[in-house]
């Protein structure tokens, strides 16, 4: 699933080529990608056409545009697989594209999304601390990418929480934008052990972590994100080339880059976590 890198890289595609457009048309293709849009495909469709994108907005892994329509907002669900392509009229259609917005550049915006966990959704907005969200964001806390991002208030709130660090990691009530591949990142670059209790790390020691998660996201930011397979890619269709520059995800059996001990792999929530056993001591059970 697409993290705060990738999705930061999107966002910026868009804000490229959609912001000032106005939408002609659309056209829904596959139910299961408008579902949350209680109202239906027709409706999603009928209200969006003629408006102007003002913007292209994110908070954390959350995606959205607004538009010249006051309190409106399409939140866009990218999922495991979903993609926002800006295509010429012309080109031919993507397998999997199942929303087709008709631009007044003469392009589309095309979302596609080969496992349909994904789709768009319209929505009000909301203020929360200053910033207009829409309704299904309004949870979601600030990312460390975020100019507004407090660590102070962050930290507080983990040392708070008597569970492992990295599962408070993934709550993006408490931080966004960092998934499991950043998580990993980022502990790794902090000696950190996932399991490590949250409430028992030192104060020093939380600031470093949200400071390394805040630099491997932006090395990663510029790095176009991490492509694993075609399903990620920007608005042009271009995979990011992060994967090359990761040091814990995904690399059971490697030498640890710091120490040289082999990297294992751990079972968390159904997913798999990656450490280094020398550098990240993990804690007693």
């Amino acid at each position: 699933m697409p993290e705060l890198p990738e999705v930061e890289v999107v966002r910026r595609g868009l804000a490229e080529h959609v912001a000032g457009r106005v939408v002609e048309s659309v056209t829904v293709k596959h139910p299961r990608s408008v579902r949350r849009h209680v109202m239906g495909g027709d409706d999603l469709a009928a209200r969006l056409a003629g408006l102007r994108v003002e913007a292209a907005q994110r908070r954390g892994k959350f995606l959205w545009l607004t538009f010249d329509e006051p309190d409106t907002s399409l939140v866009v669900h990218l999922g495991m697989s979903g993609q926002m392509l800006v295509q010429p009229a012309d080109a031919p259609l993507e397998k999997h594209a199942h929303i087709i917005a008709t631009l007044d550049s003469g392009n589309e915006l095309r979302f596609i999304d080969q496992r349909t966990f994904g789709g768009w959704q319209l929505s009000g907005l909301v203020e929360v601390d200053g910033t207009l969200l829409p309704d299904p964001v309004a949870h979601i806390g600030r990312d460390p990418l975020d100019p507004l991002f407090d660590p102070d208030a962050v930290v507080k709130a983990l040392r708070a929480k008597h569970s492992e660090i990295k599962r408070v990691l993934l709550d993006q009530t408490v931080v966004s934008g960092i998934g499991n591949i950043y998580a990993d990142e980022a502990l790794w670059r902090a000696g950190i052990h996932g399991e490590r209790i949250a409430a028992k790390l030192s104060k020093s020691a939380l600031h470093g972590l949200l400071a390394e998660a805040q630099a491997v996201m932006g090395e990663a930011l510029l790095a176009g994100g991490t492509s694993f397979d075609a399903l990620y890619v920007n608005v042009n269709g271009q995979s990011g080339y992060f994967e090359r520059a990761l040091n814990a995800y995904g690399r059971e059996g490697e030498p640890c880059a710091r120490c040289g001990a082999p990297m294992v792999r751990e079972k968390f929530m159904n997913r798999s976590s990656f450490s280094c056993p020398r550098c990240q001591v993990r804690p007693r059970r």
